[in-house]
Formats: C-alpha cells, sequence, structure tokens
C-alpha cells in the first residue's frame, strides 16, 4: 500500500478543490444527493448494529462504510469540500464564486438526497420497530435538548460541529494517503470512527437523521431542527473543516 507524503497529500488537495469547484450544478446535485442518501444508509446501518448489540461503539465501528463509498465514488459531501475547495481559491485557481456555487449546490444535493432516504426508510418501519424510538430520540436530542439549554446550547452544537468535520475532513484527506484502494479505506475509517463514537455534530448526517426522527413521530419543528441543529452545526463544520484541516495543512506542508 503504497503511502503517499505529505507534501503530495496537500497538492491532491488543492487539486481536488480546484476540480470540485469547475463542476457544473447537475453533477454537483446528482453527487450530492447520492452522498446525502448513502450517508443515512450508514447512519441506519450503525443504529441497527448498536440496537442488536446493546453497545453504540459496534455503530461506530461500522458506520464508515457509508463514507468509504462517497470517497470511492468520486461524489460530493459539503462538509469535505469545507476543507478542500478553499485552497482552490487560496491558490487563485478558482475563484469565490466557484466555492460558493460548490458549498450551495451539494448542501442542496445532500439534503435532498438524505430527505428522499428519510421518507423512504420511514416507510419500511412499523410503529413498534426499535429503530423508531431511537430516531426519535436522537431527533429530540440534537433539537429540543439543545434549545433547553438556550445560548449553551447552540454553543455546543456549534463546537460539536467543530470536532466533527475536524475528523471527517481528516477522512477525506487520509485517502490521499494511499495509492491502493483497500490503503484508502483503512485510512478513511480511523478518523470516520472517531467522530461518530463520540457523537459529534455532522450536518449531512443529521439532515437525515432529524427529519426521519420527525416523519417517525418527534416533536420536533421545522425551526427547532434549523435553529438548534442545522445552522450552528453547519457553521461549525465549515469552521472544523477548513481551519483545522485544510488551512492547517496547507500552511505546513505546502510545496514552495
Amino acid at each position: 500500500m503504497p503511502y503517499v507524503k505529505p507534501d503530495a497529500i496537500v497538492d491532491s488537495m488543492i487539486q481536488a478543490g480546484t476540480n470540485k469547484g469547475k463542476l457544473g450544478a447537475k453533477d454537483l446535485l446528482i453527487r450530492g444527493g447520492l452522498s446525502g442518501a448513502l450517508l443515512g444508509v450508514a447512519t441506519t446501518l450503525a443504529l441497527t448494529g448498536t440496537a442488536q448489540t446493546g453497545a453504540a461503539i459496534v455503530g461506530a465501528l461500522i458506520f464508515p462504510v457509508g463514507f468509504v463509498m462517497i470517497v470511492l465514488l468520486g461524489l460530493e459531501l459539503v462538509t469535505g469540500n469545507f476543507a478542500v475547495v478553499p485552497l482552490g481559491v487560496l491558490e487563485r485557481k478558482i475563484t469565490m464564486t466557484n466555492l460558493w456555487w460548490n458549498w450551495s449546490w451539494v448542501f442542496l444535493g445532500n439534503l435532498l438526497g438524505s430527505l428522499l432516504y428519510a421518507m423512504l426508510f420511514a416507510k419500511t418501519l412499523t410503529s413498534t420497530a426499535p429503530l423508531v424510538k431511537s430516531l426519535m430520540t436522537i431527533s429530540e436530542v440534537k433539537t429540543l435538548g439543545y434549545a433547553k439549554l438556550g445560548f449553551d446550547g447552540l454553543a455546543s452544537a456549534f463546537v460539536k460541529g467543530i470536532l466533527c468535520n475536524w475528523m471527517v475532513t481528516l477522512g477525506v484527506v487520509m485517502s490521499f494517503t494511499s495509492q491502493s484502494t483497500i490503503g484508502k479505506i483503512a485510512a478513511m475509517w480511523l478518523p470516520i470512527l472517531t467522530f461518530f463514537a463520540q457523537g459529534f455534530e455532522h450536518s449531512v448526517v443529521n439532515m437525515f437523521v432529524i427529519p426521519a426522527g420527525m416523519i417517525v413521530g418527534a416533536p420536533v419543528s421545522f425551526s427547532d431542527w434549523w435553529l438548534w441543529n442545522q445552522i450552528p452545526v453547519t457553521l461549525g463544520n465549515i469552521f472544523g473543516g477548513f481551519v483545522f484541516t485544510g488551512l492547517a495543512l496547507y500552511l505546513t506542508h505546502k510545496r514552495a
């Protein structure tokens, strides 16, 4: 499994960000939609594993399958793009307009794909299915739980978003560390397992799990979802992905 050195990894990050910034709306929507749905599938897989074993760590161990599929298929996940697309701007290979174009269309694609899977998956559940309670509980904790804390809840969601996407974007970067498929999978698995096991906040996972909980009966409103989770978590994901992964590695490993 040939190892790729950090300076070459940063070159790959810059090229990836540049290429993503130049994609058209159709590709961004389709690839973003597939990514949102696949992360939803991975989430329900993780919840199923946890329900069957009673051990949350089992869910964390198997959740990365969705991320692996997304990266290996060259799909678009907005949280990963928060780290790499800005590097294309820093290198003046794309513009800020390209960046906002990419982030906006991929965010929309991720949202639509997540909602589609949420609606489809809800149709597979009976009222007594174990995952119904899990989805409702998670949906409430991720919204009403923060609302009870007021500003501290918003701050917690934001910081959990930072910590989450620090790990998720490392998953993207780690895929560049190997030239073999097996090596890429192994490298990506580590940071994704790390974020999921600690309950950090991922904006695209939440695009599935919160509305899925709402569909099956959680007393969560649209405003609860966006005000107390989706907005602060997305902002945290942007900060964590760009500052702690994209910018940090760019500043220390960028070739002169």
